[in-house]
């Protein structure tokens, strides 16, 4: 009994280890081997009215330099990783006239929030504590 009790805790802590956030290295590694694609916002689907002009982009460079496109302008400024919580600071931005700006507005708003993540193969999730700030896929 107390083997299949350890086997089962094992499994747990296995399932629950494989759902949180990454640290260190390779949580860098994860974020800079993709192009990430936005793919919802505060929770919810993409009014993709807003985002007329391509889908805002991220980029983690090396030495934390973070580049990406807001869905109207680029933006080039840098990421700090520390005790499992991330800072995005998207630094400078083209200054180009958005149509229906409003989305460009949202994300930049959006990426001052983001506090931690949890990423996998295949998904990037950007968060405050548990709450869910934005989505993100790999760029094919």
């Amino acid at each position: 009994m107390k083997k299949l009790s350890a086997l089962f805790l094992m499994i747990v802590f296995i399932g629950f280890s494989g759902c949180s956030s990454l640290s260190g290295s390779n949580a860098i590694s994860m974020l800079t081997g993709n192009n990430w694609v936005l793919s919802s916002l505060m929770g919810g689907e993409l009014d993709m009215s807003k985002f007329t002009s391509g889908l805002p982009t991220l980029n983690f460079g090396e030495g934390g330099n973070l580049t990406g496109y807001t869905g109207c302008n680029n933006f080039n400024g840098d990421f700090e990783f520390e005790g499992g919580l991330i800072n995005l600071n998207p630094g400078a931005t083209t200054k180009k006239a958005c149509p229906n700006g409003g989305g460009e507005t949202e994300f930049l708003s959006a990426l001052g929030e983001v506090a931690n993540f949890r990423i996998t193969k295949d998904k990037l999730t950007l968060l405050q504590g548990a709450q869910e700030i934005m989505t993100f896929l790999p760029q094919d």
